[in-house]
């Protein structure tokens, strides 16, 4: 199971800090990240993780690249997102994902930004931001 938390609405310029926990199943080898959905537009990958990576195995979408982190520094089995300078455009409903596979079975060898290829996701947690 994946629990988001963290979302919340604020102005335009703010920051704001989503925190994924996992329960039930461990991802210590595995692909897991963040996702969105805006009203009335499809989803979007926001930044994916190897969760026992580096810190370097990290891959952000390029309409996010700059303004969203996942940090190096964070607990096992959680997956967080940092989300700064938020705009407007950045209102969505913002989703934890794993992908159950461990990552040594991955093609390429890295994560990928296609929600296709997790499985595992959480309800979602809101984000709204005001100008």
């Amino acid at each position: 199971q994946l629990v988001e938390s963290g979302g919340a609405s604020v102005q335009a310029g703010g920051s704001l800090r989503l925190s994924c926990l996992a329960s039930g199943d461990t991802y210590r080898e595995n692909c897991m990240g963040w996702f969105r959905q805006a009203p009335g537009k499809e989803g979007e990958g926001g930044a994916v993780v190897h969760t026992a990576g580096s810190g370097t195995n990290v891959y952000y979408a390029d309409a996010m690249k700059g303004s969203v982190t996942i940090p190096r520094d964070h607990a096992q089995n959680t997956v967080v997102l940092e989300i700064n300078s938020l705009k407007p455009e950045d209102t969505a409903i913002y989703y934890c994902a794993a992908n159950s596979q461990p990552f040594l079975f991955v093609p390429g060898g890295r994560c990928h930004l296609v929600e296709d290829e997790y499985d595992r996701w959480g309800q979602g947690t809101q984000v709204t931001v005001s100008s």
